[in-house]
């Protein structure tokens, strides 16, 4: 395929409009229209609609325009970076993420990512359905015990385990009784739930009482006492160790594993490459104790901004009522 010809047809199809690709760039209208034309003369498909109110993608040339445009994208970046002797990441970078770790997470490292290279544009968004990266096109995703996808490849940056918690004061039950439970989903509406502890494997009887659709709502629900609850050690390893939340035991099943994936038919950006980085960075052994560590400090630094704003603001209804 003649990438000229396929570049051409890619900047006539962001312009919708031959006369608008030709001012834009500098190009002659004629030859940006006898390259569209030869690539649907090679590809023999109709790339365009003709009319009298201008051109119009067809159903295939919206597929391919969204198929290449975001290789042609890298393919030029990747050469300017070369031609200037560098690998600074720049341009858009959309990144697609659980809800959950876009609410714990997400913020500070893009926030940290963003002031290293204020070149590149973040745009995340906080999702849990399984994406189509190239069709919707997401330089990187970041996902939960994905399936495995023959499209994607990607690297496990993060393991975490389910703990059952509990207020301190809600007694463990005995026997076949079971205890009131807070649920993510429907599927967690079970009868018991097997559990490892210092002594040993143990079935506990439960009673869903509440079914809520946010971890953290879960979370904030089993602190006031509501029940128990099957929840990320990440989440609430902060209340065990302060004594907010009795640690009942591990839920017996396969780790929490967050991967970062990309197409492995694309070229590896200079901007995904570093965002890759730094999430191993933040998180260079992948424990979920790391992941605790990075909540409670953002919590923590949050705090302190509260406290130096209270003080500040006493200082000043001080000073008013000297004057």
């Amino acid at each position: 395929m003649d990438l000229l010809a396929l570049a051409d047809f890619n900047l006539v199809a962001r312009y919708e409009s031959l006369g608008e690709a030709a001012r834009a760039t500098g190009r002659p209208k004629a030859t940006l229209s006898r390259r569209v034309t030869e690539l649907e003369s090679n590809l023999g498909l109709r790339l365009f609609e003709r009319g009298p109110r201008g051109l119009k993608l067809t159903q295939e040339g919206r597929a391919l325009y969204e198929r290449t445009g975001a290789l042609l994208s890298e393919l030029t970046e990747s050469a300017a970076a070369i031609a200037s002797g560098g690998e600074q990441p720049r341009g858009r970078l959309r990144i697609s993420a659980p809800a959950l770790f876009s609410q714990i997470a997400m913020g500070k490292l893009v926030a940290t990512f963003a002031l290293k290279y204020p070149d590149v544009r973040l745009e995340v968004t906080a999702e849990d359905r399984p994406v189509d990266m190239v069709e919707e096109g997401y330089d990187l995703v970041i996902r939960v015990n994905p399936d495995p996808d023959e499209n994607l490849i990607g690297r496990v940056f993060m393991r975490d385990r389910l703990v059952v918690v509990a207020r301190p004061d809600m007694a463990r039950p005995k026997g076949k009784s079971s205890v009131p439970v807070v649920v993510r989903a429907e599927h967690e509406r079970v009868a018991s739930w097997q559990v490892t502890g210092p002594r040993g494997q143990a079935r506990i009887a439960v009673t869903p009482v509440a079914c809520l659709s946010s971890l953290i709502m879960v979370r904030d629900t089993v602190r006031l006492g509501v029940g128990a609850a099957r929840l990320p050690l990440s989440l609430v390893s902060h209340d065990i160790a302060a004594g907010r939340l009795a640690h009942w035991g591990d839920v017996d099943g396969p780790d929490i594993a967050l991967w970062a994936l990309y197409p492995s038919r694309r070229l590896l950006s200079a901007r995904v490459s570093a965002f890759l980085d730094h999430i191993k960075e933040a998180f260079p052994l992948g424990k979920p104790e790391e992941l605790a560590g990075f909540i409670g400090l953002e919590a923590g630094e949050a705090e302190a901004n509260v406290m130096r704003s209270t003080r500040r603001n006493a200082g000043r209804r001080r000073d008013q009522a000297r004057l």
